[in-house]
């Protein structure tokens, strides 16, 4: 642990934009960039004019920005990651759906109303309680006229019927509930293939997606940076070469997210309206090699086997 403390001063806007003047960061139009670093804040786009810092001779970074470096040039980024944001969570969304969907069908029809508060349902080294109890939290808490109607009408609250309670399930409770569910196929039970098919996806790889879209998701609800990010929760690797370097460079960046979220939104009406979206916001970033290099993306992305 360092024995430094922190001192640096809080500045006025004023003094920040002379501060990144100071190093060597252009501005067209001050008065409007002082207005955006009101409205965005000097910290959190810092992240964006990052990669512009320049390096020494022996590759480490510096606190001097490179030649020509705009300040326009950051919002243009932080504006593209803002908009890739609302699209990936749109598609998360979308996908959340189909598998709450998929979940409380199955469950229903194969165990009941109640089958998800039976852990005789649920494997053996699945915290069921844990995880119920945390459902039905939720329940307690939830102001939705669906829940107080049934809790004015109905014994047992806070259990209440698998269909009403996927409506108050965050993705990682269905994550987490869709991991504890059994798997025997040598006794017949396999409640996760049931569901991972709806994807023509192995009941495994459905699983491993679902935890990385539950970190994914989270990233992008508390709008924080996604383009270039190295994902700290990222998909297993897979033997598919489709999936896997020259085709596919890398398993922890962004393009990896957006060709899952396309296989997952084949069963969807929109899938393709979506990926059109995204591409079109991609195209302009993807002409230049380092921006590329930071979302993952092959050379010639748009003709990869798993996006057209």
């Amino acid at each position: 642990m360092s024995d430094i403390f922190y001192q640096k001063p809080a500045l006025l806007f004023s003094e920040q934009l002379e501060h990144l003047k100071g190093k060597g960061m252009i501005f067209v139009d001050p008065t409007r960039a002082l207005n955006q670093l009101a409205c965005i804040s000097y910290y959190r786009l810092s992240g964006y004019w990052y990669p512009f810092r320049a390096r020494n001779e022996h590759g480490i970074v510096t606190s001097r920005f490179e030649p020509e470096t705009h300040f326009d040039s950051a919002i243009a980024l932080y504006e593209f990651d803002r908009k890739l944001r609302a699209l990936v969570l749109d598609a998360i969304e979308r996908v959340e759906v189909v598998i709450r969907t998929q979940f409380t069908y199955h469950i229903g029809h194969t165990y009941g109303a109640f089958g998800h508060a039976n852990a005789q349902n649920f494997h053996s080294g699945f915290n069921h309680q844990n995880w119920l109890k945390k459902l039905e939290d939720e329940a307690s808490r939830s102001s939705d006229e669906f829940i107080n109607h049934y809790q004015r009408k109905y014994k047992g609250f806070p259990t209440i019927p698998i269909w009403m309670l996927t409506e108050v399930m965050s993705l990682g409770a269905l994550s987490f509930g869709y991991m504890g569910l059994i798997n025997d196929q040598k006794n017949g039970v396999e409640d996760k293939k049931a569901i991972a098919q709806q994807f023509n996806l192995h009941y495994k790889r459905l699983g491993d997606w679902l935890h990385t879209l539950t970190y994914v998701r989270n990233i992008c609800a508390h709008h924080s940076r996604l383009w270039n990010r190295e994902l700290a929760i990222r998909p297993d690797k897979v033997k598919e070469h489709t999936w896997r370097p020259p085709i596919t460079p890398t398993n922890n960046r962004i393009f990896y997210i957006l060709l899952m979220l396309k296989h997952l939104l084949r069963v969807t009406d929109n899938g393709d309206i979506w990926a059109n979206s995204i591409s079109e916001l991609l195209t302009p970033f993807a002409e230049q090699k380092r921006w590329r290099v930071a979302m993952g993306l092959p050379e010639n992305w748009q003709d990869h086997p798993l996006w057209k």
